[in-house]
C-alpha cells in the first residue's frame, strides 16, 4: 500500500545515475522556476506561493512518492480551481482546502483507490483539460495587451467584456514582450535543449525592460518584494464552518490532483518502461499538499511537462526530483530578490504556451468527431469548465459519463425467445422442445438498466407454458434490481402454476443469487450449469 520507489533505487545505485539525476534535476529545476511564479500569480496569489509548492511538495513527491521519475509541484491546471477558491474564501479558505484535499488524497491511497481513479473517462479528461487552457489563456490577456483595468472578473463572459471595455488602454511594449517570449519559449529548444526557452525569454525581457526603462507592469511593481526564505509552516485554523465552505473545492483538488498526478505517472511509466505505485503515489502526493498548506503554498500534483523533462535529460530515479527542489531552494535563497523585476507580460506569455501545449487539440477534435456519446461527455465538460466551473464540471461530466455507459450496456443486452429466433444458430434453439415449455435468453449485463427488457419479454408469452427457462450463460454480472427481476417473475411463475428453471448460470452470478436467498427460494435443482441438463428437468416436470 505504501512503499516509496526512492528505497528501491537507492539499493543497486550507482555513481554515473547519481550524476546523471544531478544534472536532470538542476535543469527541471531551472524549467520550473518561471513556470511556479508565473502559476501562482496566475491563481491570484503572490508569485513565492508558486516556489513554496514547488520546493516542499516537490521534495515530498520525490522522496515518498510511488514513481521513479515523478517531478510535483504546481500545474496550470490548478489555476482554474485556485483563483475561484481564492476570489471567493480568500487565501486562508485555499490553505484549509489544500489541507484538507491532502487529508482525502492520503485517504484515497490507503483506501487503494489508485487503479480504479485511472478509468476516468478520456473524453472528460480532455474535456476539462482544454477548458482550463482556454481559461488560462483568457486569464492572461490583461498582461499580454498591458491594459489598465481593475482587477479582473472571475466569470467567463464578464472577463471578456471587461477586455473588451478597457481595450482602448493596450500598451504596444507589453504585446512585443508577450509575442517575443511565446516565439523563445517555443522554438529555442531548436537551437538548444539544455536551457529552457521560458527562462532564456525571461533574461532577455527582463534584461531589456531594465536596460531601455520599458514602461510595462513588473512583478515588483504589482505584488512587492519577495521573500528569500522558506516561511516557518503554520498549522491552519479549523472549524466546523470553514470545514463546511472547503469541502467541496477541496474535493476537487483532491480528484483533479489524483488524476493528473497518476495520469503523469502512467506517462513517466511508458517513456523509461516502469511501473509506478499508484497508492504510494496518492499517499505522497496527500503528504505534500498538506505540508504545502502549512507552509502557506497552494495545491500541487504531478506535473507532466517537467517529469518530461527529467526523464529526456536523464533522470531516473527520484533522487533527480528531490535534486530539482534543492535547486529551487538555492535559486530563491540567493536570487529570488531579482524575481521582481521579471516584466508581468513575459511571464504572460509563458503562460499562453502552456494553455496551447495543455490545449491537446487534437484530440478534442478528434473525439469530438468520434462517437456521440463520448463527443457529449467531451462538448459538455468542456463548455461547463469554460462558461460555469470545474467543479461543477467533473460532477456533472462523471454523471453523464456514467449514464451513457449504462445506455451502452443496455444496448447490448439482450433477451429473446429462443424458439422464435432461430437466426442465431443456437443449439437449443433448433432441438425440438416438448410442448408447454419456453425458453428465453438473456444476453450481457442483468442491470437495472436492461432488466425493463426482461419484464416486457416475459409479457409477450402468448401461451402460458408449464415450464418457463431462463437461459443465463452469457451473463456475467447480475445487480439487485436484477435479482429483484428474477424474483418477481419467480412469484409470477408459482402464481400460475409455472415451473421457473434458470440455465447456465456462471459460478459469479450463482454466488450473488445465493447470497440474496434467490437460489434457495427457485431451488438448487432448478439452478442448472447448462442447458442440456435444464431441458432435462423441465422434461421430469412435465
Amino acid at each position: 500500500m505504501f512503499k516509496p520507489k526512492l528505497a528501491d533505487t537507492l539499493k543497486n545505485y550507482s555513481r554515473p545515475q547519481l550524476t546523471k539525476d544531478v544534472i536532470a534535476g538542476i535543469i527541471v529545476g531551472i524549467v520550473a522556476l518561471p513556470l511556479a511564479i508565473a502559476f501562482a500569480i496566475a491563481s491570484g496569489v503572490s508569485p513565492e506561493k508558486g516556489l513554496f509548492t514547488a520546493i516542499i511538495a516537490g521534495f515530498i513527491i520525490s522522496v515518498f512518492g510511488g514513481s521513479r521519475v515523478q517531478i510535483g509541484g504546481p500545474t496550470g491546471a490548478f489555476i482554474v480551481i485556485v483563483y475561484g477558491i481564492v476570489q471567493e474564501y480568500g487565501v486562508t479558505g485555499l490553505i484549509v482546502a489544500t489541507f484538507i484535499a491532502g487529508i482525502m488524497l492520503i485517504l484515497m491511497g490507503l483506501a487503494r483507490l489508485g487503479n480504479v481513479i485511472k478509468f476516468i473517462p478520456h473524453p472528460l479528461i480532455v474535456g476539462f483539460t482544454t477548458g482550463i487552457a482556454v481559461i488560462i489563456f483568457s486569464s492572461q490577456v490583461k498582461d499580454i495587451f498591458g491594459l489598465t483595468m481593475d482587477a479582473v472578473p472571475a466569470d467567463f463572459i464578464e472577463k471578456w467584456q471587461s477586455y473588451f471595455d478597457n481595450f482602448s488602454s493596450l500598451n504596444g511594449y507589453a504585446i512585443t514582450i508577450a509575442v517575443v517570449t511565446v516565439l523563445i519559449s517555443l522554438f529555442f529548444s531548436k537551437i538548444t535543449r539544455v536551457v529552457p526557452g521560458s527562462l532564456v525569454a525571461i533574461l532577455l525581457m527582463t534584461a531589456a525592460v531594465q536596460i531601455f526603462n520599458i514602461p510595462v507592469e513588473t512583478i515588483g511593481s504589482r505584488f512587492g518584494s519577495i521573500p528569500s526564505a522558506l516561511p516557518s509552516p503554520t498549522f491552519p485554523q479549523l472549524n466546523f464552518d470553514i470545514i463546511k465552505a472547503a469541502i467541496q473545492p477541496a474535493f476537487t483538488i483532491a480528484l483533479l490532483g489524483a488524476i493528473e498526478s497518476l495520469l503523469s505517472a502512467v506517462v513517466a511509466d511508458g517513456m523509461i518502461g516502469g511501473n509506478h505505485r499508484s497508492n504510494t503515489e496518492l499517499i505522497a502526493q496527500g503528504g505534500a499538499n498538506i505540508a504545502s498548506a502549512l507552509f502557506g503554498g497552494i495545491p500541487a500534483t504531478g506535473a507532466i511537462a517537467r517529469t518530461a523533462t527529467n526523464v529526456k535529460n536523464g533522470g531516473r530515479t527520484p533522487v533527480a526530483g528531490i535534486v530539482h527542489a534543492l535547486t529551487l531552494l538555492v535559486i530563491m535563497l540567493l536570487v529570488g530578490r531579482w524575481a521582481v523585476l521579471i516584466p508581468m507580460s513575459c511571464l504572460a506569455g509563458i503562460l499562453v504556451v502552456v494553455a496551447y501545449n495543455m490545449s491537446e487539440h487534437k484530440t478534442f477534435i478528434s473525439i469530438a468527431r468520434g462517437n456521440r456519446s463520448d463527443a457529449m461527455v467531451l462538448i459538455t465538460t468542456f463548455l461547463l469548465t469554460v462558461f460555469f466551473d470545474l467543479t461543477v464540471a467533473i460532477e456533472i461530466g462523471m454523471v453523464l459519463a456514467v449514464f451513457l455507459f449504462m445506455r451502452r450496456m443496455v444496448q447490448i443486452s439482450n433477451v429473446s425467445s429462443l424458439l422464435e429466433d432461430k437466426e442465431d444458430g443456437d443449439a437449443v434453439a433448433r432441438q425440438n422442445l416438448p410442448d408447454g415449455v419456453e425458453v428465453f435468453e438473456i444476453r450481457g449485463a442483468f442491470f437495472f438498466g436492461a432488466a425493463y427488457k426482461f419484464r416486457d419479454a416475459i409479457k409477450l408469452i402468448k401461451k402460458k407454458p408449464k415450464v418457463l427457462i431462463v437461459q443465463m450463460e452469457d451473463v456475467t454480472v447480475i445487480d439487485a434490481t436484477g435479482l429483484h427481476t428474477l424474483k418477481d417473475v419467480l412469484n409470477t411463475c408459482r402464481h400460475e402454476g409455472i415451473q421457473l428453471i434458470v440455465a447456465g448460470v456462471q459460478p459469479q452470478v450463482l454466488e450473488e443469487m445465493r447470497r440474496s436467498r434467490l437460489l434457495f427460494n427457485i431451488g438448487k435443482r432448478y439452478v442448472t450449469e447448462n442447458m442440456e441438463t435444464a431441458l432435462h428437468r423441465a422434461k421430469a416436470v412435465l
